[in-house]
């Protein structure tokens, strides 16, 4: 698990493709892997990578064909900026949101307007994804947790403050840049819960439904 809270920005050393997957070798910067062992996770762009190789420079991760087709790691080339973080321990300030490293999908930039000193984003998704994004709940881009500002449709806004854009690699985007998508993990779940039951060629009711919920106070 991870909060989203980016600790260092690193770079693609290089991306070697080896037969429908690849190995990653990323340059981490500032990051401090003093702590880092083998099998270690750390997600790169929101992208949760086991450490199979590490040295004082960096580290090297396995990435399969699931992660090359459902996130943006694959685009990836020589000399890229990614943001890194390790994972949370049990005595971690939880600074921005409880982030699995497990991206959901990919959305697209659309708008990025100057608002006073901060920059905002329009970023679409996949109609998808678009239910489980909800105004001034939170969504990981990048590996970055973020608050989300208005809702339309597929499409959602974001406010990246001066900090924010410093020190991560949100300053980068442009209109037509593709980002790694973390809906809310709590909102995927309490859908699976809401459905449970009701998947095809299964018999009887969800033990967790709109009715009970709304009946005890939930909704």
């Amino acid at each position: 698990m991870f909060t989203g809270i980016i600790q260092a920005i690193g770079k693609i050393a290089a991306l070697e493709k080896r037969g429908g997957d690849a190995r990653l070798r990323i340059q981490t910067g500032k990051l401090d892997l003093a702590d880092v062992k083998l099998g270690d996770s750390i997600a790169v762009n929101g992208v949760c990578l086991t450490a199979v190789l590490t040295d004082a420079k960096g580290f090297s991760a396995d990435v399969s064909g699931e992660t090359l087709a459902r996130t943006t790691l694959g685009g990836l080339k020589s000399g890229d900026a990614v943001n890194l973080e390790k994972a949370l321990t049990p005595t971690t300030r939880l600074g921005g949101h409880l982030v699995s490293g497990h991206v959901d999908g990919v959305g697209t930039v659309h708008e990025r307007t100057q608002d006073a000193r901060s920059v905002r984003f329009r970023i679409e998704v996949p109609a998808a994804l678009a239910k489980y994004i909800a105004e001034k709940g939170s969504v990981c881009v990048d590996g970055v947790s973020l608050t989300v500002n208005a809702v339309a449709g597929a499409a959602f806004e974001i406010n990246i403050v001066p900090h924010t854009l410093a020190e991560t690699t949100l300053d980068e985007l442009a209109p037509g840049r593709r980002v790694n998508i973390e809906v809310d993990i709590l909102a995927r779940y309490l859908e699976r819960l809401l459905t449970a039951g009701k998947v095809e060629g299964e018999a009887g009711e969800g033990g967790l439904t709109r009715e009970l919920l709304a009946r005890h106070g939930f909704a």
